[in-house]
């Protein structure tokens, strides 16, 4: 039943405790609430009121309040302030006439979860600095500034959408990010430096923003202890014209911070990793960053034009022709290699590099035709020699043309070794 307005006699249910009309999406109107003066929760999110209910102000009991409403025209100052015992507030994060600001969120010290856009950056670190000055956490959240529409996958979730003449400037302590989003904010070169709290996030996404070059520079490592993403899960990157690299080696920067790098902690939880239209992008991860790589499950890249190589070469790994010469490194929990549109990608690691992978299941490959060979690999344990060993769930994926036009580096066999299943097949 599509309804439209409630009757009139709810406003009389005075010992009414809940009011739960989320997703009546033709509901206008409502009745003045005045009377309801008991209530604890309130939810109104998908309808299509366009302003809070008469009365509203002195539901001072509300504990739970949804009003995710994009037709909502505003939210009147003051009435959130009265509302001390609330616990739960959610504000839809795509309505910029409903923007909260913090002098009146400040004063809800019971507060625990929160949904909400704020109207700019200033706005929203003023919100993050009462939190500090009040030492209170929030359990779950989901902040945004600017507009961009991303799926909840975490419960406490930053997404910063639009916001030009931004340069990375954000206040999160004491906020625990476990989802940053980042999309369309042109003026941000990198993500990283002394003051920056992105170092914690567990989930990053950044889309479309035209002026990044890198994720996070090696300055940041000379000037700070800190290891910038020590936590992160997830990374994805999408349509990011300028990013030559996830992490810049700096001018004036030398091998003893990429040392240092790569005893760090940077990327060591890092799972899964799409790029996607890095058009500047030559090298995906750098050789001194594999040993953080233990975790790291799933490598996926697709349209990055300029790519040449996944896994970087040492510049003092000399291939000489002929030579037996081959150096290990493990990625002991890999599964998956996605390898779409790169008309430049010649190969997933230098010719002096054997993989250890056991847990590799796919390497799928789709218009990659300067790719000429498929690295050997060893077992973790064992005598398994190279060339004479694939892991035992690996299945490759391609069309037949690209896999007879492989290169087999003076070793045959090694095809016989590899599963091969065409593509549609």
């Amino acid at each position: 039943m599509k309804i439209v307005s409630l009757p009139n006699f709810i406003s009389k249910l005075k010992n009414l405790t809940t009011l739960l009309l989320s997703g009546y999406s033709k509901l206008r109107d409502l009745p003045c609430l005045l009377i309801l003066q008991e209530s604890k929760k309130l939810d109104l999110s998908g309808t299509k009121i366009k302003e809070v209910p008469e009365g509203m102000d002195m539901l001072i009991k509300l504990r739970y309040l949804d009003i995710q409403v994009f037709t909502l025209i505003e939210i009147p100052a003051g009435l959130l302030p009265k509302l001390v015992h609330l616990q739960h507030l959610s504000v839809s994060g795509n309505n910029e006439k409903t923007s909260l600001k913090a002098e009146e969120i400040e004063p809800l010290k019971k507060l625990e979860c929160l949904t909400g856009h704020f109207k700019d950056i200033s706005e929203f670190n003023k919100f993050i600095s009462s939190m500090q000055k009040s030492k209170k956490n929030l359990i779950k959240y989901s902040l945004q500034v600017g507009l961009a529409i991303f799926p909840h996958r975490r419960d406490k979730r930053v997404t910063i959408g639009g916001v030009q003449n931004w340069e990375g400037e954000l206040i999160m302590h004491p906020i625990e990010i476990q989802e940053l989003n980042i999309v369309k904010c042109d003026y941000l070169t990198n993500l990283v430096d002394d003051n920056s709290s992105f170092k914690n996030a567990t989930n990053l996404r950044i889309y479309d923003c035209k002026g990044i070059e890198c994720v996070v520079s090696l300055s940041s490592f000379a000037s700070s202890s800190a290891h910038p993403f020590q936590r992160l899960e997830m990374l994805d990157l999408l349509h990011l014209p300028k990013l030559s690299a996830l992490i810049m080696n700096d001018a004036g920067i030398g091998l003893a911070i990429t040392s240092t790098l790569a005893l760090s902690t940077t990327f060591s939880h890092l799972m899964k990793i799409f790029a996607r239209r890095c058009s500047s992008m030559k090298t995906l991860l750098p050789h001194w960053l594999l040993p953080n790589l233990q975790n790291l499950d799933e490598i996926s890249v697709d349209h990055c034009d300029e790519l040449v190589e996944i896994l970087g070469a040492e510049t003092s790994e000399v291939e000489e022709k002929g030579s037996d010469a081959l150096i290990k490194f493990h990625i002991p929990k890999l599964r998956e290699l996605s390898f779409w549109e790169l008309p430049n990608l010649k190969s997933i690691c230098s010719k002096s590099r054997v993989m250890v992978c056991d847990s590799l299941e796919f390497i799928d490959v789709y218009k990659c035709d300067k790719m000429k060979r498929i690295p050997p690999f060893v077992p973790l344990v064992g005598n398994g020699q190279p060339f004479a060993y694939a892991p035992p769930s690996l299945t490759i994926f391609s069309c037949t043309e690209w896999w007879e036009s492989l290169e087999w580096d003076d070793h045959p066999n090694f095809k016989n070794v590899l599963r091969f299943n065409p593509l549609g097949v």
